[in-house]
């Protein structure tokens, strides 16, 4: 069974619809990235998964025992409260120093344990940030633009500590990223989202899908497409699943 599984998911704010009939899974130690315009419903999504927003049709399912960690695109601290980076990672359930400790290490944080939140760098807060996910051991990592505001050598770093944390942990990912290029070469499958599913598929599939290069230009298609990453050998008869079925619906996240 899939650690989770999205089916016909729609969700309104008011009269506007944002997600319509959205349907996606996530198996077992995959990454899987879900790509869109301002306002395509990619949010929206994630926080339907995390049972913060209810759907007005569809469903979410979690397989048997499924934990989920979640790191926000952003989380707002009062700079004037003395608070260290180990206090904050106790605050969710009481997690013992040794637990905050392995935490900090997959996030490639350790050194941050007595640093004083209001004192960090927008990197290292998003390492702080990814340290606290990790803390339930999730079966699967959440990240909604977890790099925004990073710039590109801060954000290629922190997708790498991605990579090493599915590769030491063996938890499957979802995330929400802007960064077509870093997107494409640390992703497994692409989902490209705007109100539905526009289509999916291997990276270098998605990245010459028409649905694709209608949402972003054919300007970096080519470069995206000579990604390719070492199990996706020998599988160029791969297609996108494109999506024609449903109405495009312009929808604020």
């Amino acid at each position: 069974m899939s650690l989770i599984t999205v089916k016909d998911l729609s969700i309104n704010y008011g009269a506007r619809t944002v997600l319509s009939r959205v349907s996606l899974s996530v198996e077992a130690g995959e990454i899987v990235t879900i790509v869109g315009p301002n306002g395509s419903g990619k949010t929206s999504l994630l926080r339907a998964i995390i049972g913060a927003v209810k759907p007005v049709r569809g469903t979410v399912e979690l397989g048997r025992n499924v934990t989920l960690g979640y790191v926000p695109q952003r989380l707002h601290i009062d700079e004037t409260l003395p608070m260290t980076v180990a206090r904050f990672l106790r605050l969710p359930n009481g997690a013992k120093p040794d637990m905050i400790h392995q935490a900090l290490t997959q996030a490639g944080a350790p050194d941050l344990l007595n640093a004083q939140l209001s004192k960090l760098s927008g990197g290292q807060f998003q390492r702080v940030l990814l340290a606290r996910a990790l803390l339930g051991t999730p079966d699967v990592l959440l990240l909604d633009e977890a790099t925004q505001g990073l710039d590109q050598r801060g954000s290629a770093a922190f997708y790498q500590q991605i990579e090493q944390v599915r590769k030491e942990t063996g938890c499957a990912i979802l995330m929400i990223s802007h960064e077509l290029h870093v997107v494409m070469s640390a992703s497994d499958r692409v989902i490209c989202l705007n109100g539905h599913v526009c289509c999916e598929g291997t990276p270098a599939v998605v990245a010459s899908a028409p649905e694709y290069r209608a949402l972003f230009g054919t300007g970096t298609g080519g470069a995206l497409a000579l990604y390719r990453h070492e199990h996706d050998h020998g599988h160029d008869h791969d297609h996108a699943h494109n999506h024609h079925d449903h109405d495009h619906t312009e929808a604020a996240e």
